[in-house]
């Protein structure tokens, strides 16, 4: 009885001990990992974020990249970590929605891990090294399906999300392509515009500058409108391949059974970052739209992410496609 009486007692002082130590938090800096290498798309997210939330939060944020396997070892390693607020991660798409079906993974990409906010998102843009001979998208396409096999594609991690959303485009227009794995977005891009690989389908945010620099061709952004950043790149939709819509949207996690009042606090660190005039407009100037602030609460993560899957896990597994 006396045990029971003392559980009991233990368990009720546990919201009061939450609250305390999310009042004296944080005390030392936070990490935040980036599951892919510097230079890439989510990496400059972290970066630029990690300023106005220190502003917010009085502690160092230090972006930690941890690349290899799709983002896989960022995520894990943010999976094992101790649940007190001290280590955080940006994830995407590719990492907590795809990755769950192509990777056998020692984590549940829901499961194990609490939401803190959405941050950006960006589209699908499909490009070519700029000597490709399609001048359009339209001649693009007829080059890829009279072609067969022929066009080499860059993807990010093997079996990752630019391997997903090239199969969706390949399935579509009715071709093959031979894929080439890199471990980020960034070493692709140098290999895309030294010519040594035909094709990415990539992140937006990825590509942008290389497009606008005319170190690459882009054909079409994977969305059912033109995208404001790139107006003059026609839609997958008005090229006659309606619903062939693919995004990025990246968000940020804690690990499982962080305090909730942690999570509250970094919430708000994270929605004053969103706001920042100078990271909103690095973040434009990047490519990656902001979700509007009602979309920026752990609860609109949590379902947007289950959306997500739900959409996306029957149409990988109807692919097959695994990584070795």
């Amino acid at each position: 009885m006396r045990k029971l009486l003392l559980a009991a007692v233990f368990a009720a002082s546990l919201p009061g001990i939450a609250s305390v130590v999310a009042e004296d938090y944080p005390s030392r800096p936070i990490t935040l990992i980036a599951p892919f290498p510097a230079g890439g798309p989510l990496d400059s997210i972290a970066r630029v974020l990690a300023e106005p939330m220190r502003a917010s939060l009085g502690q160092t944020v230090v972006v930690e990249n941890v690349g290899g396997a799709g983002g896989n070892l960022g995520i894990g390693r943010l999976a094992r970590s101790a649940p007190d607020g001290y280590t955080v991660g940006i994830g995407q798409w590719s990492t907590h929605v795809v990755n769950a079906i192509t990777y056998s993974l020692p984590y549940h990409v829901i499961n194990d891990f609490e939401p803190i906010a959405l941050l950006t998102i960006t589209p699908q843009l499909i490009i070519a090294r700029k000597d490709f001979p399609a001048k359009d998208a339209k001649e693009l396409v007829a080059w890829l399906k009279a072609n067969p096999d022929m066009a080499t594609a860059a993807t990010v991690g093997a079996a990752g999300g630019a391997q997903v959303s090239s199969m969706y485009f390949e399935k579509a227009i009715g071709t093959k392509f031979r894929f080439v794995p890199y471990r980020g977005g960034h070493p692709a891009m140098v290999d895309l515009i030294a010519g040594r690989v035909d094709m990415m389908l990539d992140q937006a945010a990825n590509a942008l500058g290389q497009v606008r620099a005319g170190g690459v061709k882009a054909y079409a952004v994977m969305a059912k409108s033109r995208w404001a950043a790139l107006p003059d790149v026609p839609s997958l939709d008005e090229l006659g391949l309606p619903g062939l819509h693919v995004s990025y949207w990246h968000a940020m996690w804690a690990p499982k059974g962080t305090p909730k009042p942690i999570i509250a606090k970094l919430n708000a660190a994270v929605v004053h970052a969103l706001a920042d005039a100078n990271a909103r407009k690095r973040l434009d100037q990047l490519g990656h739209d902001v979700w509007p602030s009602e979309q920026q609460t752990p609860e609109a993560l949590a379902a947007y992410h289950k959306a997500e899957t739900d959409k996306w896990w029957p149409i990988v597994r109807t692919m097959g496609l695994k990584a070795q």
